[in-house]
């Protein structure tokens, strides 16, 4: 696996998601963030998060859908329960995946961050693969990148969001990318 000069992953199937623009030009990379989502929720390996995520969801199709009629959001990366890799906003750019945030007292995550997304819940344990992608993700962006840090959505944003959640484990994690 590498990443090139825009941030683009070799082995990543890519789809363009316009919920993206231009880091500022004196943010370097120093975060990332861990996240899950399914969509709906607690579902897997449906095509609503790439929907999501490219604005082509549609509200009508599932009732939970409309509470996300005019969200606009992005991550960088999703890797799926089967391990596969997708990205969807080349590095080098700013991803809209953190939302209200601070790390270190540092407000705007999305500035200085990459979003990683795991298909997920909270209290679904995450798979072998997702853990093993991950891990070979992780690696290559820290060795493209100035990354100190490594943090789950809940740390950002503590008084709104609880992913990557209780079923995140983050000793295997920190492990594996040691």
């Amino acid at each position: 696996m590498m990443v090139d000069a825009a941030g683009r992953v070799d082995l990543a199937r890519h789809v363009a998601s316009p919920n993206c623009d231009e880091r500022p030009s004196a943010a370097a990379i120093t975060l990332l963030v861990i996240h899950n989502i399914s969509l709906p929720p607690g579902e897997f390996g449906g095509d609503g998060i790439e929907r999501l995520f490219t604005n082509e969801l549609d509200s009508a199709s599932h009732h939970y859908y409309r509470t996300l009629a005019d969200v606009r959001v992005s991550a960088h990366f999703l890797i799926r329960r089967s391990g596969e890799l997708l990205q969807f906003v080349p590095c080098a750019k700013r991803a809209w995946h953190a939302g209200a945030s601070a790390w270190c007292g540092r407000p705007g995550c999305n500035d200085f961050s990459i979003g990683i997304e795991l298909e997920g819940a909270d209290d679904v344990p995450y798979t072998d693969s997702q853990y093993r992608v991950l891990a070979e993700l992780a690696r290559v962006l820290r060795s493209a990148y100035p990354i100190v840090d490594i943090v789950g959505h809940r740390d950002i944003a503590p008084s709104r969001k609880t992913d990557p959640g209780a079923s995140f484990d983050w000793s295997r994690f920190r492990g594996s990318i040691a």
